[in-house]
């Protein structure tokens, strides 16, 4: 890394509350920020990759949300946060009462976002930046916020995800309407509408729902 991951965040970033998610504070870049107006060359002149740990995904929101109105859904079980980013999603579910949440990113960004953010919000994840796609996974509950983005991504998720689920493993999506969510694998559980920065998105509102994946 050409620069101090830590040092950056903070410097480049405020702690502040997700619309859909005001429990949890997170360190997140806003229009009032340098980093937000970084160019895709600028950052990687920095060694900085796509910051997705610095902005609060719709999908992310709504999922974290229905976690913290549902907490007999990860209450006591061992977690793993699919693409954890900013962690929104694993410290609601450690809140929620889940016995143990790994948060996983191939970003070494997030990880340091994420150490961050749950020393903020007082819970204990564990990290791991590993490429786990495909492989085995030692926990009862798998989630997965905003992942359906890009076809070749989810091409290589759906499979997976599906097998996970025949395990007997509950897999939950929150997505808002992306282009490659796989809609006749899922089961809808839950629906909000989530206000999100137009300059991320289409609209300040955006619907979204979280998904059960069904096994077969």
């Amino acid at each position: 890394m050409k620069t101090d991951p830590e040092s950056f965040i903070r410097a480049n970033t405020s702690l502040m509350a997700p619309p859909h998610v005001p429990e949890v504070r997170l360190h997140l870049a806003s229009e009032a920020h340098e980093l937000w107006l970084k160019t895709e060359e600028e950052l990687e002149e920095i060694g900085l990759p796509p910051p997705f740990w610095a902005f609060a995904w719709a999908g992310g929101q709504g999922l974290a949300r229905y976690i913290l109105d549902h907490p007999e859904m990860v209450a006591g079980r061992t977690v793993l946060d699919f693409a954890s980013g900013s962690g929104l999603v694993a410290i609601a579910a450690k809140r929620a009462g889940a016995r143990h949440v790994l948060a996983v990113d191939i970003d070494p960004w997030a990880g340091t976002a994420l150490r961050l953010n749950a020393v903020e919000n007082s819970v204990d994840l564990d990290f791991a930046g590993d490429n786990i796609i495909g492989r085995a996974v030692d926990a009862d509950v798998i989630l997965a916020g905003d992942v359906f983005y890009d076809h070749d991504f989810a091409g290589s998720l759906v499979p997976w995800l599906r097998q996970l689920a025949g395990e007997g493993k509950l897999v939950l999506v929150g997505d808002p309407g992306r282009a490659y969510l796989p809609k006749d694998r899922l089961e809808e559980q839950a629906t909000y509408q989530v206000p999100v920065t137009r300059a991320l998105e289409d609209s300040e509102i955006k619907k979204t729902t979280v998904w059960r994946f069904l096994a077969g």
